[in-house]
C-alpha cells in the first residue's frame, strides 16, 4: 500500500509472510545517481528475522540488472 510519493519520493507499507507490517521508503538522489531506501518494522519488534534486509537486497538485485 503506497502512504505517499512524491517526483523524488515513495513511502510504501509491505505485509510479510507471518502477516507483519513494515515502512519501505525510497528517496531519488539524482545529482548522487542513487536510490536511498529504509526499510524498517512498522511494529517495533526485537527482530523482523531479516524481512526488511532480504526485502532491500531483492530490489538492490533488480535494479542492478538495468
Amino acid at each position: 500500500m503506497i502512504v505517499a510519493a512524491a517526483d523524488d519520493y515513495l513511502h510504501a507499507r509491505c505485509r510479510t509472510r507471518l502477516g507483519f507490517v513494515d515502512d519501505v521508503e525510497f528517496l531519488l538522489c539524482a545529482a548522487e545517481g542513487v536510490i536511498h531506501v529504509r526499510s524498517a518494522s512498522y511494529v517495533s519488534l526485537f527482530t523482523d528475522f531479516g524481512a526488511n534486509r532480504r526485502r532491500v537486497e531483492q530490489l538492490r538485485r533488480r535494479f542492478s540488472g538495468l
